[in-house]
């Protein structure tokens, strides 16, 4: 590998990086290993990990109806308590990197109690963060939620990763379900497993390299994207205005949720069980209907399509100009 860090010197000052981590199945925390192993590995940096934890922990796997529950307060980004932290806020950083999962359309509760606590304002300000997501396939509009709270901080966001189930749509409204509710990922019934893929996980330590690079010059000040020509993100734009019709559905159904009662109240029982209705008849209908749609308009969206494609591979993007130096 023809990689920059053969010409820097070894006498560099050590580089602080911050890693804020929450991972409910264990697929995230696996992508999260192997991107920081380089900067692990390698004693010119200090690496910290904060292990982002509740007061009242989510399952895993989830009962139903605690699955469903989960989704108001998602939706509202008015996430539970976080357990005492480790941070005061006070650590100084050269970098953060911040994993993180999608819920319900949404940046998942841990890491938004996180970007919410006092301490997080104080940490991430002015601060550059590479975010990496894992999820099924729809991640858009939570992008759009966490680079709002990012902002909210004062935190740059110079990178962004997204790794996502390489199965058939349709498979995936099954096999990440069942993975969710069971604990079970396999798979079955000549559906593929559910997740991302071992070798997409193994491909994250290309990033960690580029990262440990970038760092060593000095990059991360420049507010420039560290890992552009990687193929860190690919967006499919045709999801997008089915995320946005979920992203509504949630909202407005969370609403009246939150307004029948708390989350584990049983006066939201019947309220989650009609929405568990209401969602397999979206999910049968509209995104087939509105995927159609798009299908037969897209000459006519095509500036529109692409604009949105440029936008959510933003800012590390989809290029591959630079694989060859980390991909071996």
């Amino acid at each position: 590998m023809n990689a920059v860090i053969d010409d820097i010197p070894a006498a560099v000052a050590r580089k602080r990086v911050l890693v804020l981590r929450y991972s409910q199945s264990g697929q995230l925390d696996a992508v999260a290993d192997q991107l920081i192993a380089p900067l692990r590995e390698d004693g010119r940096f200090d690496v910290r990990i904060e292990t982002l934890r509740l007061q009242d922990e989510f399952p895993f796997p989830w009962p139903f109806f605690r699955f469903l529950d989960a989704f108001p307060e998602s939706a509202h980004l008015v996430p539970p308590p976080l357990a005492p932290l480790g941070l005061t806020g006070d650590e100084d950083f050269d970098l953060v990197i911040l994993p993180w999962q999608v819920w319900f359309l949404a940046p998942s509760q841990p890491v938004t109690a996180f970007l919410k606590h006092p301490v997080a304002a104080r940490l991430l300000r002015g601060k550059p963060v590479v975010t990496a997501i894992a999820c099924r396939n729809m991640w858009m509009t939570a992008q759009e939620k966490m680079e709002s709270l990012l902002a909210d901080v004062g935190a740059h966001l110079i990178d962004n990763v997204v790794l996502t189930d390489p199965g058939p749509t349709l498979a995936t409204f099954i096999t990440t379900p069942r993975w969710m509710w069971t604990g079970r990922r396999d798979g079955f019934w000549g559906l593929p497993p559910a997740g991302v893929s071992a070798e997409q996980i193994r491909g994250m330590r290309r990033f960690g390299l580029a990262l440990r690079d970038g760092l060593l010059q000095d990059a991360e000040r420049s507010g420039t994207p560290l890992l552009a020509g990687l193929r860190a993100v690919e967006a499919d734009p045709r999801l997008y205005i089915s995320e946005r019709a979920g992203t509504r559905s949630f909202y407005l159904w969370g609403k009246l949720l939150r307004a029948a009662g708390a989350p584990g109240s049983t006066q939201r029982i019947p309220l989650l069980a009609l929405y568990a209705v209401f969602l397999i008849a979206i999910i049968i209908t509209v995104v087939p209907v509105s995927l159609t749609l798009q299908a037969v308009l897209r000459p006519l969206m095509r500036g529109r399509l692409a604009a949105l494609k440029a936008r959510f591979e933003s800012p590390s993007g989809s290029g591959t100009e630079r694989l060859s130096q980390y991909e071996h």
